[in-house]
């Protein structure tokens, strides 16, 4: 996404902000008072927020709350991260109560992974609610511990009966808009929290390292956007430290820490968790930064993003590193198979995308290999493809280059598209049904639908594609299309201006839910305000139709 920060404006006094408050969630989940507790002095405007000192008396705290992803029938990950040294373990059981309780022993928490870490939970019963309690034992003291910190997610289901719904947006804290606490924080999670999915598809930009934050913005009516502030946060982000606190700076808003607790996250990047419109080998012309390198950086931020998320192709230690990939399929049952797809790792270099040969494209030979093989193989009904990146909107990078697949040129394939025609006639010929995408990125909501009878290349089968967002970031007006695959629009909303605050206009994400009965798979795209702006039903066998 390219957009500028808005202008800094003059700081205000510091203030306090107050919790915000929570409704009660569904009841077969319960609210999680364990995963809300933080460190108290939290300021705003004017003052930075320091990260928790390690000292080494009392005993050891989770005060980030917990995180569970790529939750499958009998497998998950929990995440946590400790305030010193800690050994992490993590306690399931099938009660409320932990009556009857299964015990993890979980991987050291040490300064080589920014005192995080992730568990592996095996052996768990499909289309269960798992209650779990995270614990850190001193490593000094193992008698020492930590209070638990609770949690729970829903195990993916065996039988196609069980449906599935889960939801999907991304971009958070863009354009110049971060924790707010005057307006609630980030609202959009409480919102979700209350639908109570049965996980959520994260589509990228997790993060705005390369978007500093100002302690006040003046809107245009004259109101005063305050955020929230981090010494990270104050600049673009260029050191592992610095990737780090911005990672940390999402899970100060108590909404996202009650979210994380209750809904396990299937979570992918995009370009902002770097750098924007970055691509492998770019070296930068940005006085912001002192490091040119932008595969220096992004090593560091694709460290810092696998030990903030628990990701199942990831692993993090203090010698290695960050080893692993972030494409995989994340198989939720009979009825879907969501495939992560990386746009950002394995591109070509962001061009005017007029080349009539382009074998890397946006997902790199290997990665398409990869994704043929694991769509043949799956018998889901459903197959997400969860892309960072729209196929036919054009999305610039400057005046004559392009970021995403589509170059503005309505004729036959070239550039990235090639790749995009590839995949697309491979899935036809090949007779791989129930493709749906979905992606975020652009910071607004829209639904198109592509048919060859409209496009300019034609070997392919209809589809359809799936926009949300922001969740927490500056809303923008719609792009154009490129009519290569036929898109046509069938709703968009968006802002008229670029950058409109999440004060001035709803933030979004969609829902997808699939009956277990019928296999219909029902999409709506929401507003954070409860509101169901569009519903579209698709049916198996007939999907884009």
């Amino acid at each position: 996404m390219s957009a500028n920060p808005p202008a800094s404006h003059p700081a205000t006094p510091s203030t306090t902000p107050s919790p915000a408050t929570s409704q009660a969630a569904p009841a077969r989940r319960s609210v999680l008072r364990g995963s809300l507790a933080l460190s108290a002095g939290l300021t705003l405007a004017g003052t930075n927020l320091a990260a928790p000192a390690f000292a080494l008396t009392g005993r050891p705290e989770a005060r980030w709350g917990v995180q569970t992803g790529d939750v499958t029938a009998h497998s998950g990950l929990v995440w946590a991260r400790s305030d010193r040294p800690a050994r992490m373990i993590v306690e399931t059981s099938a009660t409320e109560s932990f009556r009857r309780v299964r015990r993890h022993r979980g991987p050291l928490l040490g300064p080589g992974t920014d005192f995080t870490g992730t568990s592996l939970l095996r052996g768990l019963p499909a289309g269960e609610q798992i209650h779990y309690r995270v614990v850190l034992a001193d490593v000094d003291d193992p008698r020492r511990t930590s209070e638990p910190v609770l949690g729970t997610f829903r195990t993916a289901p065996e039988r196609r009966r069980d449906g599935v719904r889960f939801l999907w947006s991304g971009d958070i804290a863009g354009q110049g808009w971060g924790i707010n606490p005057d307006v609630g924080g980030f609202r959009a999670f409480e919102a979700m929290r209350r639908l109570d999915p049965d996980f959520f598809l994260c589509s990228g930009d997790t993060v705005y390292a390369d978007g500093p934050l100002q302690p006040t913005v003046t809107l245009p009516d004259g109101r005063i956007w305050r955020n929230l502030m981090t010494p990270e946060k104050a600049k673009v982000a260029e050191t592992l430290d610095e990737y780090r606190g911005n990672f940390r700076y999402n899970l100060l808003d108590r909404n996202v820490r009650a979210f994380n607790a209750q809904v396990p996250t299937v979570v992918q990047w995009d370009d902002h968790e770097v750098r924007n419109n970055w691509y492998p080998g770019q070296i930068l012309d940005d006085a912001r930064y002192g490091e040119k390198d932008v595969d220096v950086l992004a090593a560091r931020a694709s460290r810092a993003f696998a030990e903030y998320f628990p990701v199942s192709t990831l692993r993090t230690s203090a010698a290695a590193g960050v080893e692993g990939r972030m494409h995989r399929v994340v198989r939720y049952g009979p009825l879907l198979d969501v495939f992560v797809l990386d746009m950002r790792s394995y591109r070509n270099a962001n061009s005017p995308g007029r080349q009539a040969d382009d074998a890397t494209g946006i997902l790199g030979a290997e990665q398409l290999a990869w994704l043929k093989r694991e769509l043949v193989r799956s018998r889901a009904v459903w197959k997400v493809l969860a892309a960072d990146m729209p196929i036919g909107l054009v999305v610039p990078d400057g005046s004559v280059a392009f970021e995403a697949i589509a170059q503005g040129d309505p004729g036959a394939p070239l550039g990235r598209e090639l790749q995009i025609a590839e995949l697309l006639r491979f899935i036809k010929h090949r007779r791989v049904t129930g493709t749906v995408w979905l992606t975020a990125d652009v910071h607004y909501t829209s639904a198109q639908h592509y048919a060859p009878e409209r496009a300019a290349f034609q070997d392919f089968a209809p589809f359809w594609e799936f926009v949300s967002g922001p969740l927490a970031a500056g809303g923008f007006p719609a792009n154009k299309l490129d009519s290569t695959f036929g898109p046509e629009r069938v709703f968009v909303r968006a802002p008229e201006r670029a950058n409109v605050s999440p004060m001035e206009s709803p933030q979004y994400f969609g829902e997808v839910d699939i009956d277990g009965a019928s296999g219909d798979l029902t999409v709506r795209l929401r507003g954070d305000d409860d509101t169901v702006l569009f519903t579209k039903v698709l049916r198996p066998g007939l999907v884009g139709q």
